[in-house]
């Protein structure tokens, strides 16, 4: 649940000093040093906070920012950080969508209460919990798997929710039915948690390599079983 943050700089020091200070601020911390690897683990980490220099070699820190906000079309945080000190260059990437600016000498302190004060008006990227290679959203109400989302049904959605607030448990049909019906206000039936549950093995099973797996407790329920993690 820690907040994932994606440092893009070349400078092998800058980016290991920034990586020990975010790392000390609670950050869960992912580097890159080339704009093609920042495209790469954007996608690979959904990070929820982004620290971009410029001046980055393969692909440009505009480039990457570009295709971050127009392609991709992620509002995640950005700040920008750059040895110009122009103000033109300031709005330029204000206006490319940069969150806030940082130039070159900064101390890591103000890098990090520069990061919570812009995460504090964007907090929703930051919440959010990865299960193997699941990612969920509650604040966006979006679930996606590596950098697919899924497209389920609210039902789905909710006891796959479920299911990753709980991994490695069994949870019992009356536990998934309260969850769709806490009052059970509808004449329901558990066979209705077992339809929803093949619907969400189909969605989640297009990745031949994922780590998911939802077994079938026989006579109870379902565990949501994520491999190499503890039980």
């Amino acid at each position: 649940m820690s907040k994932t943050i994606l440092v893009i700089e070349d400078d092998q020091m800058l980016q290991n000093l920034m990586a020990i200070y975010l790392k000390k601020a609670g950050f869960h911390v992912v580097t890159a040093s080339t704009g093609k690897q920042a495209i790469d683990n954007f996608h690979k980490f959904s990070p929820c906070f982004i620290i971009l220099d410029l001046m980055i070699p393969e692909i440009t820190g505009e480039e990457v920012c570009g295709y971050i906000r127009n392609t991709c079309k992620s509002d995640v945080p950005i700040i920008m950080v750059t040895a110009k000190i122009n103000e033109q260059e300031r709005i330029k990437g204000l206006k490319m969508g940069a969150d806030d600016y940082v130039t070159k000498p900064f101390s890591p302190e103000e890098l990090v209460t520069r990061i919570n004060t812009v995460l504090r008006r964007a907090s929703h990227h930051c919440q959010k919990i990865q299960r193997g290679n699941l990612t969920l959203k509650p604040k966006k109400h979006e679930i996606w798997q590596g950098t697919n989302r899924l497209h389920l049904t609210p039902s789905e959605f909710a006891i796959l929710k479920e299911f990753m607030y709980h991994p490695n448990q069994v949870l019992t049909r009356d536990q998934l039915l309260q969850t769709l019906y806490p009052l059970h206000e509808k004449d329901i039936f558990e066979r209705t948690i077992d339809v929803h549950v093949k619907n969400i093995r189909e969605k989640i099973r297009n990745e031949i390599d994922s780590p998911i797996m939802i077994q079938t407790i026989r006579g109870v329920g379902y565990k949501f079983v994520i491999e190499n993690e503890p039980t």
